[in-house]
């Protein structure tokens, strides 16, 4: 079985539940995606399924004998798997493995946001609005200690570049999924600005 889907975020909107609850919710253009190769532990060292997403007209010569007898496919991304029951590659993927009700975890690459400094990128307080102190008002105050150690210390937070990273949203529920349309509709945000591509997997259930 396969545990997850690769697909587009769309947008936010708000529906509402049968009892009337608001419930702000990210629209997800997922799949078809197909298997293009099967991990296994004899060869890889470890189970996992590669999935194939959105097809495209430049591939290279790699690529394209890769994905032979495949649609030509843009992007590959690989989920772990457990057990047996592996499907064959070429099998084709689209929501209807979710159902709703159930968690997922939703995985993007936030916006990016440059050169940040540490008030917007770690919520620093700031320095003192008086007493002389005209210019520290979005400083970060002292990055170090006297002789010990004598230097900064790595991953002392300071001012650089913020965002445009991976980013895993967990355990978000899933309000609808509606195969015919490609559409998974999950309760909650979802990193990364519209159009940016998300992986969609079941969520791992906590302990």
């Amino acid at each position: 079985m396969v545990p997850g889907i690769l697909g587009r975020k769309r947008g936010m909107t708000t529906i509402f539940s049968p009892d009337g609850t608001a419930l702000p919710v990210t629209v997800l253009e997922a799949g078809p995606c197909y298997v293009t190769q099967i991990r296994s532990p004899e060869r890889e060292g470890y189970s996992a399924v590669q999935l194939g997403y959105e097809e495209t007209k430049r591939l290279n010569r790699p690529e394209r004998g890769h994905l032979k007898n495949l649609p030509p496919l843009r992007y590959l991304r690989e989920f772990r798997v457990a057990g047996d029951g592996l499907p064959e590659v070429g099998t084709k993927v689209d929501v209807s493995i979710f159902e709703p009700g159930e968690r997922v975890d939703v995985i993007s690459t936030s916006k990016g946001k440059g050169f940040a400094g540490v008030v917007k990128r770690h919520h620093f307080r700031g320095g003192p609005k008086t007493h002389g102190q005209s210019d520290r008002h979005r400083a970060p105050g002292s990055i170090g200690a006297t002789t010990t150690p004598g230097r900064v210390l790595k991953g002392t937070r300071m001012a650089g570049h913020m965002g445009a990273r991976r980013v895993t949203v967990k355990n978000l529920r899933v309000v609808r999924a509606e195969a015919d349309r490609n559409l998974l509709i999950v309760e909650g945000a979802v990193p990364g600005p519209k159009t940016a591509l998300v992986m969609i997997r079941k969520a791992v259930p906590r302990k």
